[in-house]
C-alpha cells in the first residue's frame, strides 16, 4: 500500500520542472516587453526558484540575420512566475560569439 506525505509547509512550494521554467521564463518576458521571444539558451535552479537567460528579438529586420537580439537574465519563483529581467546583452541575430 503506497502512501503520500504532505511536503506543504516543511520544506516549502514544489518547483516546477525545468521544462515549464524554460517555457515560463520566455512566454512571460515575451508578453511583458511586448516583443517575439526567440530562445533560452541557459537555465540554472537557484534556491528561490529559476534563474534563465532569454533571447528576444527587439527589433526585426529584413533579412532575418539583420534583426537586434537581447538577451535577458530572467528570474522565476519556484511556481514560474516571473520575479525580475535585466537585460545583460543586445547584438545582432547573424553575430556570432567568438
Amino acid at each position: 500500500m503506497a502512501t503520500t506525505e504532505s511536503t506543504e509547509g516543511t520544506s516549502g512550494p514544489k518547483r516546477i520542472g525545468a521544462p515549464a521554467a524554460m517555457r515560463h521564463a520566455a512566454a512571460q518576458l515575451a508578453q511583458m516587453l511586448q516583443c517575439e521571444p526567440g530562445s533560452v539558451s541557459a537555465l540554472r535552479g537557484t534556491d528561490d526558484g529559476w534563474s534563465a537567460d532569454v533571447e528576444i528579438v527587439e527589433i526585426p529586420r529584413i533579412p532575418d540575420t539583420s534583426s537586434v537580439m537581447a538577451s535577458y537574465r530572467v528570474r522565476l519563483d519556484h511556481q514560474g512566475e516571473l520575479m525580475e529581467y535585466e537585460r545583460t546583452r543586445r547584438y545582432s541575430r547573424g553575430q556570432i560569439d567568438r
